[in-house]
């Protein structure tokens, strides 16, 4: 039933931790089934009980699976879940609001800066061998670190943020163990932690981002990781404040041995500063993706952190695709250098859109929330009905399924693709759509 690999221990404890380690190694594969508690406790010469004890521990943590006289088997991890399939697709005619995405003209033009790099390919082609961070580029993201306040470390180089946060878990965490995410959240990387065979841990957040009280819930019942977004947090705007940053750093500091994930989700299109939580002490990485400044299919973050956890994922991706291409890496390097975006006008652009449509809804008598970046969430009674109402009114907008667990039903509006003469039209939409406006925080 198990191959070669054998389950061990007397306690429950013990022999919990030995299924663990081996789905965490792959002898224990997704799927695979385990043996019956009473023949398992015979082997072990145990009491069925202490079997019992140990499957129901593995069952909580999300290792395994019981589906009654079947037996438990070793739970698989989904390629993919349902929450990208939560959208709605907008007709012609109905603007959509839902996609999330920059505007393309406050994105830089990429022909010259692509023309640039190629000429510097022709000159000299990268090949195998080479560091896998090209060297002005790990300068020039860690100058931007420093100016940020963020702690010394190592430079590396990601295929995008999700990218980033995936190599990271995958280099400390084992499947079970449970992480800190917040809620509401990003949809994907609510997809990506029980993809892992992880289990997420639910933590509000209000404007000034995770709530401290929620954080240290989430650490008492075992959470080994805590992911937080800086600033423009998707998809409710929140951006950690000074205040907030210091009262987690407060949380985070009883727990050194916890992982800290940070994505500075609006890196270049914000006009917040900065309030990093690392301190550079324990397990930390810091993120920032170039996506929503830069362009999305640059496909490129940058990441720092303790220099173990950034040579164990530079280690790993060694193993894989080797490196990030260095011809994109060399082209956001132009980007940097000649100041393609300017953050200061980029931050105004959409800061204009996004405060202009929450106080248009706020005249309405409609909460909405979006203190960063390019979202506007609002809390509704009815979440299928105000999407099925905006889009009877012309406007396609996100469901807050895609991005919510514990959190109440919302509707998320990306601001990128409006103009000032929008505004009003649509908040008239929403408050039609909205229904009565729920007693309650939207975290």
């Amino acid at each position: 039933m198990l191959g070669e690999y054998r389950i061990e221990g007397r306690r429950a404890s013990e022999i919990a931790a030995s299924v663990e380690r081996g789905v965490g190694s792959g002898q224990l594969a997704p799927g695979q089934l385990l043996p019956p508690m009473r023949e398992l406790a015979a082997t072990l010469g145990v009491n069925p009980n202490t079997v019992a004890a140990a499957y129901r521990t593995l069952r909580e943590r999300g290792v395994i699976e019981t589906d009654g006289r079947r037996g438990s088997r070793v739970r698989s991890a989904p390629a993919t879940t349902a929450r990208g399939s939560i959208r709605v697709d907008a007709p012609e005619g109905v603007r959509d609001v839902s996609n999330g995405s920059p505007d393309p003209a406050l994105l830089p033009p990429l022909d010259g800066v692509l023309a640039a790099v190629a000429a510097e390919y022709a000159a000299r082609p990268p090949m195998y061998g080479e560091a896998p961070v090209d060297e002005e580029f790990a300068r020039l993201a860690r100058a931007a670190f420093d100016a940020g306040g963020v702690p010394p470390g190592p430079v590396g180089v990601a295929s995008g943020s999700l990218d980033a946060v995936e190599r990271v878990l995958a280099a400390h965490l084992k499947p079970g163990d449970a992480v800190a995410v917040e809620d509401p959240g990003w949809g994907s990387l609510l997809d990506l932690v029980p993809a892992l065979g992880l289990r997420p841990v639910p933590v509000a957040v209000d404007d000034e981002g995770p709530l401290p009280d929620a954080v240290a819930g989430a650490l008492r019942v075992g959470a080994r990781a805590v992911i937080i977004t800086d600033r423009a947090q998707n998809p409710t705007g929140a951006c950690v404040s000074e205040r907030r940053a210091a009262e987690l750093r407060a949380v985070l500091a009883a727990h050194p041995d916890v992982l800290l994930v940070e994505d500075d989700h609006g890196h270049g299109i914000v006009a917040q500063p900065l309030h990093p939580l690392a301190t550079g002490s324990g397990r930390w990485v810091f993120v920032r993706s170039v996506a929503k400044a830069w362009g999305p299919d640059l496909r490129i973050a940058a990441f720092t952190g303790d220099a173990e956890t950034v040579d164990r994922v530079l280690g790993r991706q060694r193993l894989g695709p080797g490196w990030v291409s260095r011809l994109l890496q060399r082209a956001v390097v132009h980007l940097w250098r000649t100041g393609a975006v300017d953050p200061e006008v980029v931050a105004a652009a959409y800061g204009g859109r996004r405060d202009g449509l929450v106080r248009a809804l706020a005249r309405r008598g409609v909460e909405a929330h979006g203190v960063s970046g390019m979202n506007v969430w609002v809390p509704v009674a009815d979440e299928t009905g105000a999407v099925a109402r905006l889009l009877g009114r012309g406007w396609a907008v996100a469901p807050g399924a895609r991005f919510r667990m514990e959190a109440g039903p919302a509707v998320r509006l990306t601001v990128s693709g409006l103009v000032v003469g929008d505004l009003e039209t649509l908040a008239d939409a929403v408050a039609f759509a909205a229904g009565p406006a729920p007693a309650r925080s939207y975290g």
